[in-house]
């Protein structure tokens, strides 16, 4: 009789040890920009296709004709859609324009786990790693988990260039 509780105390501790390890590759550091399941599209191929640029823009793309930022520069305000804002995940930090010709500049690492914050849209900058929402006025929780607001970045808008300060 004794080899069948063996038995199960094997498959036991192997079903242990793989979701174990299913949840520490699914939590991570905290610092991921996407839920662990959640597939990435295949980028774009072809003449169309652009490289990454770091930044992520989640409501209307920046003007066709609107030059490049310059050095120092962290974006041009046509590149940050009204009602909405960029997230700029090299630089961590998210700007937006919650009304025409006002810009707010926020942390883009959500206060509830440390995850950048993915996307705004719809009135709010969103983190994909639990669901925290953002009001894109003032950082303030708007959905949690999160609890705590989006601390607030210091920007410079100058023309028509935003510059981090």
């Amino acid at each position: 009789m004794s080899p069948a509780p063996a038995h199960r105390r094997t498959v036991l501790r192997a079903a242990v040890t793989t979701a174990t390890v299913a949840l520490a590759a699914g939590c991570g550091d905290g610092g991921g920009d996407a839920p662990a399941a959640t597939a990435s599209p295949a980028p774009p191929s072809g003449p169309a296709a652009r490289p990454p640029t770091g930044s992520e823009s989640a409501s209307v793309p920046a003007s066709p004709s609107a030059p490049p930022p310059t050095a120092g520069e962290l974006a041009r305000t046509t590149d940050i859609p009204s009602g909405g804002g960029t997230v700029f995940k090299d630089r961590k930090v998210v700007v937006t324009q919650p009304e025409e010709g006002e810009f707010k500049a926020f942390s883009a690492v959500c206060t509830h786990q440390g995850c950048t914050v993915a996307t705004v849209e719809n009135g709010t900058i969103n983190c994909a790693c639990h669901g925290s929402r953002f009001r894109i006025a003032d950082g303030s929780v708007a959905r949690g988990p999160a609890t705590r607001p989006l601390p607030a970045e210091e920007i410079t808008v100058t023309g028509d260039s935003i510059r981090l300060t």
